[in-house]
């Protein structure tokens, strides 16, 4: 891409922002008329259920018609999204769409649907920084140290992450091939279990999304070792990226983790066009903004056109990874 990646969202924010404000005047008036689906892929707990709960809490008071959060778990999100590329092109189902699901349309071959292209884009709503933590006892405290410890110990520590083939694992093996180390992931089936075994001193580092581990952090039971994202996160300013570290290997590291709507193939071109408009009419809100930042999520209002580009550019670089590292689903 061009931009930054900074430089993208501030873009991206400001015309959507304008778009919310001046939404068109041609809308599906009569929707929503019932309940409204939101298909969470991913457990409770973790960075995409606090945001579809938040976004289904505002948009079921701007709609005065109830969002259900559904979490359909399984496969690393594609079991959900199946359900949402089978559902009826109405709008009453929609899919909060994450990297996971770009992931894996790298990994699956047997997949129904292609993610790059087969579903209806709204808008990307959240960010969740990825951070490497600690439990207290661990001998590493920040990167320099983490990265001499693993080369001095090859095969000692092990680390957890949210799931196999999930962002915060492909964050990590970018960072075992950068700087040539070796840990073992040891793979959970969400991001709140990850972060409660490393609290418990069941296993030594986490690979996780900021908002799972934020109170544990402030608590003192967990030490941020870096974030795994490129850039620090107004939710935990405090925490330095790999970048940040001085070593020359990570100078360009950092991969981005992302939350956002997307409804089935095939829904009416006006009625995307409501569902974007009244989405990014609720990310510009003060209080969801708000709300966003305290859980430790980073607000973002990126259109449907730049989110396919995201979505189409993060497919190519996970492809590299996965070809250099292995990386198998379940």
């Amino acid at each position: 891409m061009s931009l930054s990646r900074p430089a993208f969202r501030f873009a991206t924010l400001l015309a959507s922002l304008a778009l919310a404000i001046g939404a068109p005047s041609t809308r599906a008036d009569d929707y929503p008329a019932k309940t409204v689906r939101l298909i969470v892929t991913f457990t409770a707990g973790g960075a995409a259920d606090l945001t579809g709960r938040i976004y289904a809490e505002r948009l079921s008071e701007y709609w005065k018609q109830q969002v259900v959060v559904e979490n359909r778990i399984g496969a690393g999100g594609a079991i959900g999204a199946d359900l949402v590329f089978r559902a009826p092109p109405d709008g009453y189902t929609l899919l909060l769409a994450t990297n996971s699901h770009v992931i894996n349309h790298v990994l699956y071959d047997n997949l129904a649907y292609d993610f790059t292209r087969d579903f209806s884009p709204i808008a990307l709503v959240t960010g969740a920084p990825m951070v490497l933590v600690a439990h207290p006892s661990f001998p590493a405290s920040d990167a320099r140290s983490l990265i001499a410890l693993l080369r001095a110990n090859p095969g000692k520590y092990n680390y957890t992450s949210c799931n196999i083939a999930s962002a915060h694992h492909f964050a990590m093996e970018m960072l075992k091939t950068a700087t040539r180390v070796n840990a073992m992931n040891i793979a959970h089936r969400g991001c709140a279990p990850a972060v409660a075994d490393t609290v418990a001193g069941h296993i030594p580092l986490a690979a996780t999304s900021v908002p799972a581990a934020l109170s544990f952090l402030q608590q003192g039971r967990l030490k941020a070792i870096a974030l795994l994202s490129p850039e620090r996160t107004p939710s935990a300013p405090t925490i330095p990226t790999m970048r940040e570290s001085g070593i020359p290997e990570l100078a360009g590291y950092g991969t981005d983790n992302y939350y956002g709507f997307m409804a089935p193939p095939g829904t009416p071109a006006a009625l995307r066009e409501r569902l974007e408009a009244d989405v990014l009419h609720v990310a510009g809100l003060p209080d969801v903004r708000a709300r966003v930042q305290s859980s430790g999520l980073d607000p973002l209002a990126i259109r449907s056109g730049p989110m396919m580009q995201m979505i189409r550019s993060d497919a190519a670089k996970y492809k590299v990874v996965a070809q250099a590292s292995g990386i198998k689903p379940e």
